[in-house]
């Protein structure tokens, strides 16, 4: 393999200019069929095969409503003394709803009323609902929502209190960052010269990033013309193309811009980068494609689609990292060794100054000292870790995220107050039976069985379709739709439902937006075991497979968990119990996205494997050749613990610049991930490895013999490959260079 990878970088960087357009052809075909292919994102989240989900679709089917169309809604409060039924107060509401009627876009509206159940106890709250012709809130025309927002202004200056709330009226937030992705890009910037000392070469892995990003986002576009995708894949997806496409370009442009420095032919150094550094990008890229295509075996569509969805944005940063790469660095030449910039011309000087006059490096230091405190720092960093993940325990899912925007929350704060905090999780009772008889009979048993039942704020009489064959039931908690024990009236009456079914013949199931989330998060939550099984069995197979020893993989694996458990911790901490909210912009919910930790755990195991890689197989290295295994862990750290340093700061900068994003989901992820890669870089790689390398010693390199002979060899890190290409009898100092860098 790394001989093909090195004659494909030869071959770029040699026919620069024919992959440079090969690849800008590429990106218009695809800026064309995302243009002509591509449809709208989906709003909803649902999983096949769940009850909620089932009954659902059956509620759709017996009761239409005869519209697709977005609704929202109009929150009013009339003044102490009236009621928005009567007098001033309701005719103002009647004025207001019939302007709104006429409003170009809207296709329906009702007004408050005491039969349709939707004014409150005390007549003084009343809730109208605006239904629109399209189905998305982005497809509404401003001059309609204007013409809204002047109508309930109307009727504020009539003396009442109104808030718009609902789908329609919550504006969709960007998914993107703005100001702090661009901090992020900058901080990304300003690693990258530090590490380059050049700012040619800086750019460089920001360029393919970027390129990156565009092909698999087009991609994507041009894919929802035959699969649902929610916009969260797409934003998952450029999250993740901006971080690896970076990191991917780092470790190749590093390698390359050593070996030209060190007085290689650029043609050559290109095709060797491609053929060493890129066979571990290669390996890299692969581990998280595996990870990330690996959430299909939960069998939760828009998840799996979310996970293949980044995974192309993988590959495409692989492959753009084999070819369009080394052809960029043709374009360089050997102007990618040094800088225009003085400043930076002389600090590249010093640096290959210290390297050949043999001086100990940063990483060799910090080595040494994990080997000198290696009980102190496995204890610190075991307990540290498990401290931070103990808030997992209080760690509840759902698909619920709390509004940013005021006017929404002031709707909602105004709906609870008045209607309680369950009117806005009705669940639906759905009777299907053969007859109205049958049907109408079970439907009333049921309704006056939940009744009984603790939580439940009121019952609404059974409602029989149209063929009679189906009734609903609308029972409305008295907590909210996050709290846990509108959980557990769920639960209780569907447990109440079973007597009436087989006196009765008929079948009876539970939905409802809270049903549909609860049961998502339910099979979601049932999900993660397998997942974490089928991904730490993975882990553990490839790094046998890569570093031909047992207990290697085994710590990376219980340094992945470590690192995960102590996102999450941190996850919870913030998006649940609220800390730190004033400082990240986040609001405190009760739960978390239910996708969530699914996806932290395919992401965060790839990022993990990929670093675990780029630093023990240089140890690895170093301990075939008979160094001990102490000088081993210490010689091998510190040739890789440079670049694995830079390559984890641009991901905590890049992941981090989503915390600052409008959206919560991507608050969230941002947030995950950036901690994830901290603690897994940091404090798991930087600190845990090399202390239980040195703890392990002889042991940490140990295989059983049928295992040596059954193992195919995996040459990661191109180590034949740079043997083969080195002159026989050179010497000395620039082959001791070339190796060194390697």
């Amino acid at each position: 393999m790394s001989t093909f990878l090195y004659r494909l970088g030869r071959f770029s960087y040699r026919r620069k200019w024919t992959v440079i357009i090969g690849w800008l052809v590429v990106l218009c075909a695809l800026g064309a069929s995302a243009v002509t292919l591509m449809k709208p994102f989906t709003s909803t989240t649902s999983i096949p095969g769940t009850e909620a989900q089932k009954a659902s679709d059956a509620l759709a089917r017996e009761f239409p409503s005869g519209s697709d169309g977005i609704t929202g809604q109009i929150v009013f409060r009339a003044p102490k003394g009236e009621t928005v039924t009567a007098g001033p107060a309701g005719d103002a509401i009647r004025t207001a709803t019939a302007r709104i009627a006429k409003t170009p876009g809207v296709e329906s509206v009702t007004t408050p009323s005491a039969e349709a159940g939707n004014v409150s106890r005390d007549g003084r709250t009343g809730i109208g609902q605006v239904t629109f012709t399209t189905e998305q809130a982005d497809k509404i025309a401003a001059a309609s929502v204007k013409e809204i927002e002047a109508a309930a202004e109307q009727a504020r200056s009539d003396g009442l209190t109104v808030a718009l709330g609902g789908q329609a009226f919550n504006p969709v937030e960007s998914a993107a960052g703005g100001a702090g992705e661009a901090a992020g890009m900058l901080i990304t910037l300003i690693v990258l010269i530090l590490v380059f000392r050049s700012l040619r070469a800086a750019v460089v892995p920001l360029a393919m990033a970027v390129v990156g990003v565009a092909l698999g986002v087009l991609s994507l576009l041009t894919l929802t013309s035959v699969v649902d995708m929610d916009s969260t894949a797409l934003m998952l997806a450029v999250m993740l193309g901006l971080a690896v496409g970076v990191d991917y370009a780092l470790f190749i442009v590093s390698r390359h811009q050593t070996q030209v420095r060190d007085g290689m032919d650029p043609e050559e150094s290109a095709g060797l980068a491609v053929g060493t550094a890129g066979s571990a990008v290669l390996f890299a890229g692969a581990t998280v494609v595996i990870a990330l295509a690996a959430l299909t075996v939960v069998r939760i569509p828009f998840l799996g689609i979310m996970g293949l969805g980044a995974a192309l944005t993988v590959v495409v940063a692989v492959v753009l990292a084999l070819t369009l790469l080394p052809a960029v660095l043709g374009l360089l030449g050997p102007r990618i060794a040094y800088s225009r910039v003085p400043a930076l011309r002389r600090s590249a000087r010093r640096s290959l100054d210290k390297q050949r006059s043999g001086a100990v490096g940063a990483g060799t230091r910090w080595a040494r000292l994990m080997d000198r405190r290696r009980w102190a720092v496995l204890l610190l960093g075991v307990v540290g870790l498990g401290v931070l993940a103990v808030p997992v325990a209080d760690l509840r899912l759902g698909l619920s995220l709390p509004s940013t925007n005021a006017e929404a929350v002031r709707a909602k704060k105004m709906t609870d107050e008045a209607f309680g905090a369950g009117y806005s999780g009705t669940l639906v009772i759905l009777v299907e039976g053969d007859g109205a008889k049958a049907t109408g009979s079970a439907a009333k048993k049921i309704a006056e069985a939940a009744a009984e039942l603790p939580d439940v704020a009121s019952v609404a009489p059974a409602r029989l379709s149209v063929g009679g064959n189906a009734a609903m039931v609308g029972v409305v908690p008295q907590s909210g739709p996050q709290d846990e024990r509108t959980e557990q009236l769920l639960h209780d009456i569907r447990a109440a439902r079973d007597g009436i079914e087989k006196s009765s013949g008929v079948e009876i199931n539970v939905t409802g937006s809270t049903a549909v989330s609860i049961d998502v998060a339910a099979k979601l939550t049932a999900a993660l075991p397998v997942y974490c099984l089928v991904v730490m069995g993975l882990a553990v197979l490839l790094l046998t497979l890569v570093f031909r020893s047992i207990a290697v993989p085994l710590k990376a694996a219980v340094g992945f968990l470590l690192s995960l458990g102590g996102s999450l911790g941190v996850l919870v901490a913030v998006l649940q119990w609220g800390w730190l909210s004033s400082v990240l912009g986040t609001q405190a919910s009760p739960t978390i996205i239910s996708f969530l930790p699914i996806l932290l755990i395919g992401i965060l195991f790839g990022l993990a494997m990929d670093y675990e890689v780029f630093l023990v197989s240089r140890m690895r290295e170093e301990y075939a050749r008979g160094k001990t295994p102490v000088a081993a862990m210490v010689d091998g750290f510190g040739h890789g613990s440079k670049v694995v340093t830079a390559a984890a700061v641009i991901m905590v900068s890049v992941f981090g610049s989503f915390i600052f994003a409008d959206m919560q989901i991507t608050k969230g992820m941002g947030l995950a991930l950036a901690v994830g890669v901290l603690l897994d870089a940091f404090v798991v790689r930087m600190c845990l490895v090399p202390a239980a390398m040195s703890v392990l010693q002889h042991a940490a390199w140990w295989l059983p013999r049928f295992l040596h002979r059954a193992l195919p060899h995996v040459d990661v890190e191109g180590e034949q490959l740079t043997r083969q290409l080195a002159p026989p009898a050179e010497a000395g100092q620039d082959k001791d260079l070339l190796a060194s860098h390697r």
